[in-house]
C-alpha cells in the first residue's frame, strides 16, 4: 500500500474507540444505577465539600440521569465510528457525530471535574514524599473520595473519547489518522514555532502571577487579600498549602519553557544517563495537555463562584482577575503543547509524510 493509499484510511478496529466505548458504557450503567436507586451519585447537593463545581446545584437524581445519558451517547458514537461505513459519512451525518462527540468530551473533561483534581495533582509530590514522615497531617481517606474517583475516571474517559474523535475526524476528511497531514498540503513547522512562542509566553506568565500571590501570603504579606484572611492563613496551614501550589505553578512554568527551548528537545548534557539524547515528544506533550485540561476545569469552577475569593478572602478585584486568566492559561498551554508536537512529529510512520517538510524547515534554519 502506497503512502497516498494510506491517507484518509480509518481502521476498522481502533483500540482507542473500543477502549472509550467500554469505559463510557461501564460508567453509563453505573450512572443509570445511581439515578434509579437514588444512591451513589456523589455530585451536586450530595457533595457538600466543594462549592466550586459547575454541577454543584444540580440535584443528584437529575445529575445522575444526565450524566448517564451523556455517557451512553458517547458509547454509541464510539461504536458508530467503527467499521468501514463510518469512514466517509455524509455531510449531515459527519457533522452530527462530531457535534455530539465533542459535546460529550466537554462534559467529561471540563464540567464533571473541578479544582480538587488539579489540587490533588499539585499536592501529590508533597503527599508522597511526606507520607513516611507523617507530614502533612492529613487523613488520606478524605483525599481519595467518591467524587475524586468519579472525576478521575471521567477525565480518563474524556481523553479516550477525544483521541478517537480526533482520529476519526482526520480520517473522515481524507487526512492521515495518525498525524493529520493531507499529502497535498503537509504544511511547515515554522508557523507552529511562531504560534508556539506566543502561547508559551502566556502559559508561563499566568502561573508566575498566581505563584507571586501565594508566596507573598506564605511570607505573611496580605497581597490582594484582607488582613483578617491573612491572619486566618497564618493560624492554619493555609499559607503552606498555598506555597505548595505556588511551587507547583513555578515548576510547571519552567517546564513549559521547554516547549520552545533547545533543552526541551534534547536532554542537557548534565542529566544522568540520558544527557544529549532527544526528548520524546510525548514526554512533553501528554503531561502538558493533561494539565491544561485540569487547569481549564478548575478555572471554570473558580469563575462560577467568585464569592469565595471576594467573601472568604476579601480579595481585591485584580486578584480575582488573575484567577479569571486560568482558562486563558489552559488554552495557551494546550496551544503551546500542540505547536511543540507539530514541530517535533517528524516523518509519519503511517502515511510517510513529513520528509519534505523537515527538509524545507532545515533549509530555512540554514539560511537564517
Amino acid at each position: 500500500m502506497t503512502a497516498a493509499d494510506r491517507l484518509g484510511r480509518v481502521r476498522a478496529r481502533d483500540r482507542y474507540g473500543y477502549a472509550a466505548a467500554i469505559l463510557t458504557g461501564g460508567l453509563a450503567v453505573l450512572a443509570f444505577l445511581c439515578a434509579a436507586s437514588g444512591q451513589g451519585y456523589p455530585f451536586g447537593p450530595n457533595d457538600p465539600v466543594d462549592d466550586m463545581s459547575l454541577i454543584r446545584a444540580v440535584p443528584a437524581g437529575v445529575g445522575a440521569a444526565l450524566l448517564a445519558g451523556v455517557l451512553f451517547v458517547s458509547m454509541l458514537i464510539m461504536l458508530g465510528m467503527e467499521g468501514r461505513r463510518a469512514a466517509r459519512p455524509g455531510g449531515a451525518g459527519r457533522a452530527s457525530m462530531l457535534a455530539l462527540g465533542w459535546a460529550a468530551v466537554v462534559v467529561l473533561l471540563f464540567v464533571v471535574p473541578d479544582i480538587r483534581l488539579l489540587a490533588l495533582v499539585a499536592y501529590l509530590p508533597m503527599l508522597v514524599v511526606g507520607a513516611p514522615f507523617g507530614w502533612p497531617d492529613v487523613d488520606y481517606s478524605s483525599i481519595v473520595t467518591a467524587p475524586m474517583a468519579w472525576q478521575g475516571v471521567s477525565v480518563s474517559a474524556g481523553v479516550l473519547v477525544a483521541i478517537r474523535m480526533v482520529r476519526w475526524q482526520r480520517g473522515s476528511r481524507g487526512a492521515c489518522v495518525a498525524c493529520g497531514r493531507v499529502h497535498s498540503r503537509a504544511g511547515s513547522s515554522s508557523r507552529a514555532a511562531t504560534v508556539g512562542r506566543w502561547a508559551t509566553g502566556v502559559a508561563v506568565a499566568v502561573p508566575l502571577l498566581f505563584a507571586a500571590t501565594r508566596y507573598a501570603w506564605m511570607a505573611g504579606v496580605p497581597l490582594g487579600i484582607s488582613d483578617a484572611a491573612m491572619r486566618h492563613l497564618l493560624d492554619t496551614d493555609g499559607r503552606w498549602r498555598g506555597g505548595a501550589l505556588a511551587t507547583f505553578a513555578v515548576i510547571g512554568a519552567g517546564l513549559t519553557l521547554g516547549l520552545v527551548q533547545h533543552w526541551g528537545e534534547v536532554f542537557p548534557r548534565w542529566v544522568f544517563r540520558i544527557g544529549g539524547r532527544r526528548v520524546p515528544a510525548r514526554l512533553a506533550v501528554i503531561p502538558a495537555m493533561v494539565v491544561a485540561v485540569l487547569i481549564m476545569s478548575a478555572g471554570l469552577g473558580l469563575l462560577s463562584n467568585t464569592d469565595i475569593l471576594f467573601g472568604e478572602l476579601g480579595a481585591q478585584p485584580w486578584l480575582v482577575g488573575i484567577h479569571a486568566l486560568w482558562p486563558i492559561w489552559a488554552i495557551a498551554l494546550g496551544v503551546a503543547a500542540y505547536a511543540y508536537y507539530l514541530r517535533r512529529r517528524g516523518r509519519c510512520a503511517t502515511c510517510g509524510s513529513g520528509d519534505d517538510e523537515l527538509k524545507r524547515d532545515d533549509r530555512r534554519r540554514d539560511c537564517a
